[in-house]
């Protein structure tokens, strides 16, 4: 009988041994491994090919298997499949995206230089031309690739697996909030919306290497979104 797949990735761990030329972790043979996990060969077999499927094994023929953390991609199908099964709500996402902006923001005040600065000033510039021309898929792909920047700046593999994980929930969202309010805050041709000058004062904060400030204007950013949007 085989056992839950969480345990199975901790016992094959306890038994993987490190690779000394690649520093990977390598499995046991499947012999070995059906007499100390004390399972079936088609129990084992069945499992292993799931985590296969998963990300987390890599096994190639006559190679061996190796144990892999598996990318954004396993984080991104869990999100997309509780969302569309109801488990994880929208305000739930939208609440959980808003703390993980203001955390990058603070953290990028602190480590952003010179040109990473440009870079972000370069990419509102863009937001903001573009909806004054009424480009709404440009400006859309420049606010998406603005806050991506911030957590390319900010460089922690914890904040980027989860934003690159919750990337397509999170661009569905955006794509609401700039539907409604290019609805709600309609733009004359070659005026701006306050939705797009708002990120202005985020990069001003982290020129200034201003933690705090950087944290007030990026919640500040999304209490004007939620304003236009009625997004709670």
């Amino acid at each position: 009988m085989g056992m839950d797949l969480s345990a199975l990735v901790q016992s094959l761990s306890e038994r993987a041994i490190v690779e000394p030329e690649t520093g990977r972790l390598r499995l046991p043979t499947e012999r070995d491994l059906v007499t100390s996990l004390d399972m079936s060969r088609g129990a084992l077999r069945e499992q292993l090919s799931m985590l296969e499927i998963l990300g987390f094994l890599d096994r190639t023929q006559g190679r061996g298997s190796y144990l892999n953390a598996p990318d954004a991609d396993f984080i991104r199908l869990y999100f997309d499949l509780c969302r569309q099964l109801g488990h994880l709500s929208h305000a739930q996402f939208s609440s959980a995206r808003e703390m993980l902006e203001i955390s990058v923001a603070e953290a990028a005040a602190r480590l952003a230089t010179a040109d990473d600065v440009d870079d972000l000033r370069g990419l509102v510039d863009q937001m903001v031309e573009a909806s004054s021309a009424g480009q709404e898929d440009r400006a859309l792909e420049a606010d998406l690739e603005f806050h991506s920047r911030l957590n390319q700046i900010v460089d922690n593999p914890i904040f980027t697996l989860l934003h690159d994980g919750l990337s397509h929930a999170l661009r569905q969202e955006v794509v609401e909030r700039r539907r409604l309010a290019a609805t709600r805050e309609p733009a004359a041709s070659g005026t701006s919306r306050v939705v797009d000058t708002v990120h202005y004062s985020i990069v001003e904060a982290i020129a200034d290497r201003d933690s705090e400030g950087a944290r007030v204007a990026m919640r500040r950013h999304f209490t004007l979104w939620s304003s236009l949007t009625g997004a709670s």
